[in-house]
């Protein structure tokens, strides 16, 4: 068997290249590679090739490739194999039950946030007062909380902003996919609450949503390669201790959030006891917690407003 991906060199005796062929040998490649999910990568990359759901490929089983499918495919599969994200190559993610466009602009979204936007629903749908929330969601990025809490929500009105125009290009085509343009604004590029100085409406919010940078700078070449040499480092590095912007969001959402709302932050899965004591500096905000994902560990810091 061939270590590198050149399908049109096997034996035609061995017969045509069909989806079930692609997706076996394929599949084996990843393996030898390494890749993560390797079933999962070839059935996504087949099916953004022939432009197709993963559930035809399987009703499709000895559909033969044509040449150029099998060129493009070839070709991605070889940027596969180099580590580059599966969602940059067919550009397109799934959080939440939405499927969302994704580049390099942004972070790819992980179910690992999905943590946050689940507490998010449990406050706004759980606690009197949060009926029709406000909601600032920062470090917005592909737009997935915003788009998130805003499909899962009615009555939410969500203002996303970051600090990457790109990003917000990238977040404004979801926005639009997902049919939620008349409940989420996208603000002008800015940092943090920069975004928002020329902002209409200054009243409070209800809730502060923020998947920002936590890598601590010191541990950003020691993560794995898809990660540290494709998503943006602007969306990763967060300072000396990785807490650094969760500082500046906490500051700020002083006077941003209301009296009894809820800023709600992702963190690293070590950072529980760190996160924790900088709430402990913030004294306007009371009972700070660490939530935890679906594979116990901590994942979301939430703190409210006294």
């Amino acid at each position: 068997m061939p270590t590198t991906y050149t399908p049109r060199l096997m034996s035609q005796t061995e017969g045509p290249w069909t989806v079930e062929r692609l997706l076996n040998w394929t599949r084996g490649y990843f393996e030898r590679k390494q890749i993560d999910s390797p079933r999962l990568c070839a059935e996504l990359l087949v099916a953004h090739v022939l432009n197709v759901s993963r559930i035809k490929l399987y009703t499709d089983y000895q559909r033969p490739l044509s040449e150029q499918d099998l060129v493009t495919l070839r070709a991605l599969v070889k940027r596969a194999g180099d580590d580059e994200p599966i969602a940059y190559l067919t550009g397109r993610a799934h959080f939440f039950n939405l499927e969302l466009v994704v580049t390099p602009d942004v972070l790819i979204p992980r179910p690992d946030t999905e943590t946050l936007v689940e507490q998010a629903l449990k406050v706004i749908r759980g606690v009197l007062g949060f009926e029709s929330p406000r909601i600032l969601d920062l470090c917005t990025g592909s737009g997935c909380i915003a788009i998130a809490l805003a499909s899962n929500h009615k009555t939410a009105q969500v203002t996303a902003t970051d600090v990457s125009e790109k990003a917000l290009a990238v977040a404004a085509q979801n926005v639009e996919k997902c049919g939620v343009a008349d409940r989420v604004a996208l603000a002008p590029p800015g940092d943090l609450y920069e975004a928002l100085k020329d902002q209409a409406d200054p009243s409070p919010y209800d809730l502060i949503t923020a998947n920002p940078p936590y890598i601590a700078t010191h541990q950003m070449q020691s993560l794995p390669r898809n990660v540290r040499d494709y998503e943006p480092h602007l969306a990763l590095d967060g300072g000396p201790d990785g807490l650094a912007p969760h500082r500046r969001i906490l500051a700020g959402a002083i006077e941003r959030v209301r009296s009894g709302g809820r800023v709600l932050m992702e963190i690293a899965f070590d950072q529980h006891d760190a996160a924790l004591e900088m709430a402990a500096g913030f004294p306007a905000f009371t009972d700070p917690k660490v939530l935890r994902d679906y594979a116990g560990q901590p994942r979301v810091l939430m703190v409210t407003r006294s």
